[in-house]
């Protein structure tokens, strides 16, 4: 039998295009069934487009890979309502919302930049974006559990290492692994009593009459919601920080809060509706300045720690614990930082930011960078400094430097060959055809024609 199964890696790539392939919109045509579910033409020609800006060039192959490849999904997704597999409205509701929150960040919580872009308000994306997400969840669902509980031996590692031809090892480039201690420069009392005072007066006006969505539009400090009259909408317990929520779930209807203050700055909340668990609010957020006084506090203050930990034999993870700000993504990991592309601790010198590159080009392993100035996703700027903890030259793939990625690339491929053997067992019990003409272009698709072409 013809081999069903497609490269993982791409699969997974057009899996998580969905929120990105906007523009690329044509004349629909159903072009394949697989079981329950259908193929558009313009979703084909949506992905193409998608990924042909990515790497510039595809071949007729590479469209009819990317064709098959929605094939499997459609298949994964018909599958996945067989077996009965739940998913939760709101699961679907909260990864949507994080992704568009994700790319409203992107845009500086821009509307006017986002509906340029899209070409539609963010509520009509969100709903032309749904099912697809859904499609995904189930999908991933799925595979995890067909190869969800994968695990790879030592002996297995080296045995798919000395399977590799001499000549074929990967040259890996220099990576480095980073530590961090982050300091954030905090508003001055009289810059918080002044964001205080300011919305008291803003509650003052609301309750005297004034349109709550109008004054959050022109005064709330959370751009986003601001243009949406300060609206939050629907969302579930756990989803908003716990001081915001403590006081939100504790509302009547309409009624609207006492200021309420959290790592964000101070809000005024009000409940617009519930349904069980879940709250549908809005709020107006105003933020204390922190002006330059307190950026260089800040600075100063991590030039200080640098100095201590120089002079000092304590190990850095544990002035991390006393110097680090707790709430930073690498408190917890003794100041480890984490490289989103790998979920390792390595990166490529290519992967790094710039002015984490510029900071620890000419360190030694062990030394401590200068204080950089740094931005987090909402543009505030915080302060750190960077331990270099380790280095690696160019080299080829080995088992000493390289195990944890020889290791992962080896249960990779065993992944790949149980899903690969799982697909070729159930793909051909189901009902699935393909336009003739596309299968003419494409012959690795006849694999997907298991009844009389479509009328």
């Amino acid at each position: 039998m013809k081999r069903l199964f497609l490269n993982k890696i791409i699969v997974l790539l057009i899996t998580t295009v969905a929120l990105n392939a906007q523009q690329y919109r044509t004349i629909d045509k159903i072009i394949a069934k697989v079981g329950s579910e259908i193929v558009l033409y313009s979703d084909w020609q949506e992905q193409i487009a998608y990924i042909k800006d990515k790497q510039n060039f595809l071949s007729n192959n590479d469209d009819c890979a990317i064709l098959e490849n929605l094939l499997v999904q459609k298949f994964m997704v018909h599958q996945a309502k067989l077996d009965s597999i739940e998913i939760k409205d709101e699961e679907v509701e909260n990864q949507l919302n994080a992704r568009i929150d994700q790319i409203m960040q992107y845009m500086g919580n821009d509307n006017a930049k986002f509906e340029e872009y899209y070409g539609q308000s963010v509520n009509e994306v969100r709903k032309r974006f749904r099912d697809d997400l859904k499609a995904q969840i189930l999908t991933e669902k799925l595979q995890n559990k067909i190869v969800g509980n994968v695990t790879i031996t030592p002996k297995e590692a080296e045995k798919f290492y000395k399977s590799i031809p001499k000549d074929s090892l990967p040259y890996l480039s220099s990576e480095v692994e980073i530590a961090e201690i982050v300091v954030r420069p905090k508003p001055s009392t009289e810059e918080t009593e002044h964001a205080r005072e300011k919305l008291r007066k803003l509650q003052q006006r609301i309750k005297a009459g004034e349109d709550f969505g109008k004054l959050a539009g022109i005064y709330s400090d959370d751009l986003g919601s601001g243009k949406q009259g300060g609206q939050l909408g629907w969302t579930k317990r756990g989803t908003l920080v716990p001081e915001f929520e403590a006081v939100a779930y504790k509302l009547e209807q309409d009624s609207i809060s006492d200021i309420v203050e959290s790592d964000y700055g101070f809000h005024i909340i009000q409940l617009l509706g519930r349904r069980g668990n879940n709250i549908n609010t809005r709020h107006i957020l105003i933020k204390p300045e922190i002006t330059e006084k307190e950026l260089e506090q800040a600075r100063a203050s991590l030039r200080e720690i640098r100095k201590k930990i120089n002079a000092d034999t304590i190990p850095f993870e544990q002035q991390v614990r006393k110097y680090s700000d707790k709430k930073s993504d690498t408190y917890n990991f003794g100041g480890q930082l984490v490289n989103q592309k790998t979920s390792n601790s390595y990166f490529e010198i290519a992967d790094l930011e710039p002015d984490v590159y510029f900071a620890i080009d000419k360190l030694k392993v062990g030394e401590i960078s200068d204080v950089i100035e740094s931005k987090d996703p909402e543009g505030k700027k915080y302060f750190r400094i960077l331990k270099l903890v380790s280095r690696s030259a160019p080299h080829k793939a080995n088992l000493r430097q390289d195990y944890a990625k020889i290791q992962q690339a080896a249960k990779d491929l065993k992944k790949n060959e149980i899903f690969r053997d799982w697909l070729n067992s159930h793909a051909p019990k189901i009902y699935s055809e393909v336009d003739p003409e596309i299968v003419a272009q494409c012959p690795n698709l006849s694999i997907w024609v298991h009844q009389k072409s479509m009328e």
